[in-house]
């Protein structure tokens, strides 16, 4: 299970990073194409708001597993271990409901606007645009499931940047 939810948290991390890797070479042909050819491309900016929609919604979720989301902890911090542990828990079970309540929401907007589209992209219906919204919250939800069963994954060397940078101490030279 631990190497699905490997392949889920590196699979929202790569989507995240293509989304913002297309997203910083689409704005500067809109903005060429603008100032330098002397037309306005329509579909550039509508496809890097998609773009940063979707990286906003893997990433947070990725964020999420990784431990690297934003938290303010000097309330926390200052309060005994079972304190601690009944926020950390808290804080779970709301992640939990507010990532139920963006699937629910997210695929009901989806479907609701699958018979509009984008002015700028008439081949694109504007459902397709918000489904990064229920998509992300299900991967967010599977973590924090992951989280209330098997505790934090933060300090696995799959969610940290550094760990390949470390020799162990088996491999450390005498």
């Amino acid at each position: 299970m631990q190497r699905a939810l490997d392949k889920l948290y590196l699979a929202c991390i790569w989507v995240a990073a293509l989304s913002v890797l297309l997203m910083s070479l689409i704005i500067p042909v809109g903005v060429f194409a603008r100032y330098v050819l002397g037309f306005g491309a329509q579909w550039p900016e509508p496809i890097a708001i998609l773009l940063m929609v979707i990286f906003t919604f893997f990433g947070a979720a990725a964020a999420f597993r990784a431990g690297s989301h934003i938290a303010v902890a000097m309330l926390t911090d200052r309060l005994p271990a079972a304190g601690q542990w009944a926020c950390r828990k808290a804080v779970l079970l709301l992640m939990g409901v507010i990532s139920l309540f963006m699937i629910v929401y997210g695929t009901q907007l989806c479907l609701e606007t699958m018979g509009q589209t984008l002015a700028s992209l008439p081949w694109m219906a504007v459902g397709w645009t918000y489904t990064p919204v229920p998509l992300g919250a299900a991967c967010t939800l599977i973590f924090v499931l992951e989280a209330l069963v098997w505790g934090p994954q933060h300090q696995r060397d799959v969610v940290r940047f550094d760990a390949h940078d470390e020799p162990k101490a088996e491999e450390q030279p005498a």
